[in-house]
């Protein structure tokens, strides 16, 4: 039974993870490598994170550096980066592929605001279906005489605790990314 209620929670832990490199994914004004993250290129027929087969750097804080190991994906990477909803026209020099972040514009910086409440919105209710699955799970166990209906209640208390605290956790990763965004 406790070995259910810690998976339960890292799943729950997971989910905030994944909430978390989401965010990485969202550009705030200045240059960081996690923003290609979720890009992928066609390498050889199969769809590849950038990372694999490129090196990127970041020069300064409004720039980055693609550099690709094999100098023919260079179009390829160009393509991919051109294709995703980055935002940034790729500069490509014939050896490497620079990125420059703009400022974020009012406008943009509110756009992504809600792209962050609505990653956060879809985490909170990740979390909330694993407490109903672990809830579905002991109501079963209960049933099948398994557990006590004082254990089932204390269970309970503790799913929504636990419920609760990652809920604040996700509120309180959200609240950084968008003080984040707002920063000039």
């Amino acid at each position: 039974m406790a070995s259910d209620y810690e998976e339960f929670e890292q799943k729950m832990k997971k989910t905030t993870e994944l909430l978390s490199a989401n965010f990485d994914s969202v550009r705030a004004g200045r240059a960081n490598p996690a923003v290609l993250d979720q890009i992928r290129v066609d390498y050889y027929g199969s769809p590849t994170p950038i990372q694999q087969i490129a090196s990127v750097s970041s020069p300064d804080a409004r720039s980055l550096v693609v550099q690709p190991w094999d100098a023919s994906t260079l179009k390829t990477v160009e393509r991919a980066i051109l294709a995703s909803d980055l935002g940034i026209n790729p500069q490509n020099d014939g050896r490497v592929i620079r990125l420059v972040f703009p400022q974020l514009t009012e406008e943009r910086r509110k756009e992504l605001a809600k792209q962050v409440r609505r990653y956060a919105e879809d985490a909170k209710v990740a979390v909330r279906n694993i407490r109903r699955d672990a809830m579905d799970k002991y109501k079963a166990m209960k049933k099948k005489s398994e557990i006590t209906e004082d254990d089932f209640k204390t269970i309970e208390k503790d799913m929504q605790k636990l419920t609760d605290d990652y809920t604040k956790e996700i509120d309180r990763i959200a609240d950084k990314k968008e003080k984040e965004l707002f920063e000039i």
